[in-house]
């Protein structure tokens, strides 16, 4: 089945070209020039990534991810301008689960869709389920619950708990966490990591500030309590 990729930018030249070279790849791509065309997009449709520009018209890029994030977990990355950290990190913090910094090479775009499906679509041979102190994970639905009641989470934040959770104790550095989760040799800082695993924790702890599954181990890196 082809991957079905959302690409939203109002630079039209942009988006042909992405647009030319994904379905070069064998891809699907639906094109929107506003926030407002991308979330009705979104609402209508499936995709295996977005690709969502910061500047864009009607809605910017944060917002139309903070909608996206109200209704689905599709994996969405951003395209930021070069140099702007702080795009990086609202996006994060929005809800996105990568980001790209303009002008870019496509195929790097295109090994980072291909990083996220990969990730998304991975099968299993059987039903894998671990429960652990109320937490409960379905690896192959991708569905967490915390007392019986599920959590929402981001493709990246499942990611970042499936590794955490099937490997109960063991410390990852931030560098090993943007090495593993997110597939390849990962371009961005460690600051990514630390959002994520905000965002993770606000999600699934009753008390962030004083975790009771993903811990830290100060001047080393992040581990699950087994």
């Amino acid at each position: 089945m082809a991957n079905r990729i959302l690409v939203v930018d109002d630079e039209k030249l942009i988006v042909k070209g992405i647009r030319f070279s994904l379905e070069q790849d064998g891809m699907q791509v639906d094109c929107a020039y506003d926030g407002e065309e991308a979330i009705n997009l979104a609402r209508t449709n499936t995709y295996d990534v977005i690709l969502l520009d910061v500047m864009l018209p009607i809605y910017d890029g944060f917002e139309v991810c903070q909608e996206i994030r109200s209704f689905s977990d599709m994996p969405i990355i951003m395209l930021t301008a070069k140099g702007e950290d702080m795009d990086k990190i609202l996006g994060l913090e929005y809800g996105a689960d990568d980001y790209i910094t303009k002008p870019f090479n496509i195929l790097e775009v295109k090994a980072r869709i291909k990083a996220i499906v990969r990730r998304s679509r991975k099968e299993e041979p059987r039903i894998r389920i671990i429960e652990k102190n109320g937490l409960k994970m379905d690896l192959d639905a991708r569905r967490v619950f915390i007392d019986n009641k599920e959590i929402n989470l981001t493709a990246k934040e499942f990611d970042l708990l499936e590794l955490l959770v099937t490997n109960p104790d063991k410390v990852y550095s931030r560098e090993d966490l943007l090495s593993v989760v997110w597939g390849y040799e990962y371009p961005g800082d460690v600051r990514t990591v630390d959002v994520h695993v905000r965002r993770l924790r606000e999600k699934i702890e009753s008390n962030p500030g004083d975790p009771k599954y993903v811990h830290t181990k100060w001047g080393v890196g992040y581990y699950f309590k087994g």
